[in-house]
């Protein structure tokens, strides 16, 4: 999936092309707005990025996993190399400790997180800061025509870049779960 970006400060605009891209197949997990005015985006029905993903908690609580596995590699290795696995207590308490550190590095990594903006969103923050709203769209290589026509009749929107989206099955995920409960 592709992730297109576009820059507006007419939420009603942005409204009428969430509705339209609805309308033409793209769901609504697909399509959401980064903004700081999240009541102004609620009011407007449109699917908002939530607060715990304007944070960067994801990213790096991957980084801290790519920090703790070495550690609890080594904390397993050294503990197998200095024959401290020959004792009673054998491989569990070190397991146990690379769990730990492993478990340690992953918090600590999601709470430095929290205090960052997320990453794919950094290079947009300004215009976030000056009150204009951020659209991005999710799509698979087949829906990118789609996209491109509702784009067309609405110039104001002006084009933020692509990045990389969230995979497929997340947004599979999403969608079947939405459907889910509103059957409930």
């Amino acid at each position: 999936m592709n992730r297109h970006y576009y820059i507006s400060d007419n939420l009603d605009d942005l409204e009428t092309v969430e509705n339209e891209l609805e309308a033409n197949g793209i769901n609504t997990e697909q399509i959401h707005v980064l903004s700081e005015k999240d009541a102004d985006v609620e009011q407007h029905h449109l699917h908002d990025v939530n607060s715990f993903m304007k944070q960067d908690v994801v990213h790096s609580g991957e980084i801290g996993a790519v920090i703790g596995v070495p550690l609890a590699a080594l904390i397993l290795g050294g503990a197998y190399l200095l024959g401290w696995t020959e004792s009673a207590a054998g491989w569990v308490p070190f397991i146990f400790l690379a769990v730990v550190v492993l478990g340690f590095c992953i918090w600590e990594g999601g709470f430095f997180g929290i205090q960052v903006p997320n990453a794919h969103f950094r290079n947009l923050k300004e215009q976030v800061k000056e009150g204009e709203h951020i659209l991005f769209v999710d799509v698979e290589p087949g829906q990118e025509p789609l996209l491109d026509r509702v784009i067309e009749h609405h110039p104001q929107l002006k084009l933020a870049g692509t990045g990389a989206a969230a995979p497929h099955w997340i947004v599979s995920w999403l969608h079947g779960w939405h459907q889910f409960k509103r059957t409930i």
